[in-house]
């Protein structure tokens, strides 16, 4: 759970939850909009963790009937589907943010695995380097706001800076762990913190 959470009782939790995705609502615009892998990809994981009613109680949460992958959806509601599976899968999976972790995680594994990531990872080949610095284009080609800016500090350690982001932290710190567990990279470590409400910095190494 995120640190300013921590101590506080379900109900207050909840509460916190929700105001942060209205807070993120207010400032999403109907130009922001994402590809609808990643809405298809959060339903699959939750119906995998939780069930089918879960997945169901998600969708109704989103506002949005049905998902086609490489179509545009807006950013509003993957933010309503997000937070509603963080709530669904929290209590059973180690809290809201673990569980923003994992959809994090599934939804870039569920990336590399399309058509696009696998033609993405055939230009990259078998350089983890390479394959991080795509992510910047990942971003381009999934979604239609914020800035990407990956700066490396040697070669194998970096940063990435994400502004006017509207998915939770813990969601993209997933990702980032599932790019590098693709190539196969070892001691993995990935530190990220949020100086704004949109925007993040992750600090990442691996050998």
């Amino acid at each position: 759970m995120s640190t300013i959470s921590q101590g506080l009782t379900d109900s207050e939790s909840s509460l916190f939850w929700q105001q942060e995705m209205e807070q993120r609502l207010a400032l999403a615009t109907p130009r922001d909009t994402v590809r609808g892998l990643f809405f298809k990809s959060t339903l699959d994981k939750v119906r995998a963790l939780d069930g089918e009613a879960a997945a169901r109680h998600c969708l109704m949460a989103s506002g949005e009937r049905h998902f086609v992958e490489f179509f545009n959806y807006p950013t509003s509601s993957l933010i309503r589907l997000t937070y509603a599976a963080g709530q669904v899968l929290g209590p059973r999976y180690g809290g809201f943010d673990r569980a923003l972790w994992l959809l994090g995680h599934q939804a870039m594994t569920d990336f590399l695995d399309s058509l696009m990531g696998r033609a993405l990872k055939h230009l990259t080949g078998q350089d983890t380097r390479s394959l991080m610095i795509s992510i910047q284009g990942i971003y381009r080609m999934t979604t239609s706001y914020g800035t990407r800016q990956l700066v490396w500090d040697g070669p194998t350690t970096g940063r990435l800076l994400l502004t006017r982001n509207f998915i939770p932290r813990a969601y993209h710190e997933g990702g980032l762990r599932a790019t590098l567990d693709r190539m196969g990279a070892q001691n993995v470590k990935i530190s990220g913190r949020q100086p704004s409400t949109l925007d993040y910095e992750f600090e990442f190494s691996w050998e």
